[in-house]
């Protein structure tokens, strides 16, 4: 007796899905555009962070000298 083959099919992920349905609903340029917002978006937080931990760095060290 032969066993059954097995199939592999990868389960799309919820992003991979999001991604789908995007290219559905959307035209390229809007999907391009979109995604350089969130880019743009994600590095305003990086450089927010940036400024918040450099402004830390500066009143600690203001307040260690007499």
């Amino acid at each position: 007796m032969q066993a059954a083959p097995v199939r592999a099919t990868a389960i799309p992920s919820f992003t991979d899905a999001l991604r789908a349905v995007e290219s559905l609903l959307m035209s390229s340029g809007q999907r391009t555009a979109r995604r350089n917002a969130w880019t743009s978006v994600l590095e305003d937080r990086r450089r927010a962070k940036d400024r918040f931990e450099a402004q830390r760095v500066l009143d600690q060290t203001t307040t260690v000298r007499p």
